[in-house]
């Protein structure tokens, strides 16, 4: 069975919000009409605690988008976003949310940063996506959402870590850095991803 995986599609990362994907929103009414498509329906959903170690405002003397070394790797400081109950961390309006079949969330732990839907970024904990789809039999899923370069590139390189087939939808997905999705992309497709368009599931 295949699943579409649905990425942080929340007000914080589109216009208005407070990690703004430049033209976020635009992908909205596509993805609300490829979830029709599909007999199963996940979505993640960033959900920090105030004061995470990744917002810059936990650290004094730095901005947004400092770089700094957190738990022995590099992390990219971000401005607070999506915190626990906020409206920057409820689904973006006009995003259909009765298809979702799931809800997994992200990002809880204050001290660890997490981009993938799977695991957070030091592979400490997962969040039990892969063995709920495992359990549903699925085997094929297929990625979009916010942002391309970021969450939904690290959730879809864990996917094939886990041994399902992975499809990016490239265009029901926005990034962050043009230069880096570019990148992102072809490491993503070197290592067995599909890159596909949603008019091929039309």
């Amino acid at each position: 069975m295949r699943a579409l995986i649905v990425v942080d599609v929340q007000n914080d990362f589109v216009p208005g919000g407070a990690l703004t994907v430049p033209d976020g929103h635009l992908i909205i009414p596509l993805i609300n009409r490829l979830m029709q498509r599909f007999p199963l329906v996940v979505a993640t959903q960033d959900w920090h605690p105030a004061g995470h170690a990744s917002f810059a405002s936990s650290h004094a003397g730095r901005r947004a988008f400092d770089t700094v070394l957190l738990n022995g790797g590099e992390q990219v400081l971000w401005p607070d976003h999506c915190v626990q109950g906020s409206s920057g961390a409820a689904f973006a309006d006009g995003l259909d949310t009765t298809a979702f079949a799931a809800i997994f969330r992200k990002g809880m732990n204050p001290a660890v940063d997490s981009y993938s839907a799977f695991y957070d970024n030091l592979r400490l904990q997962n969040t039990g996506l892969a063995g709920y789809l495992r359990g549903l039999q699925v085997d094929e899923l297929y990625f979009c959402g916010l942002a391309a370069d970021i969450c939904v590139h690290f959730s879809t390189m864990d996917a094939l870590r886990e041994g399902f087939t992975v499809n990016l939808i490239q265009d029901a997905s926005k990034e962050l850095d043009a230069a880096d999705y570019a990148r992102t992309r072809q490491v993503f497709a070197q290592a067995g991803g599909r890159l596909l368009a949603a008019a091929a599931l039309f």
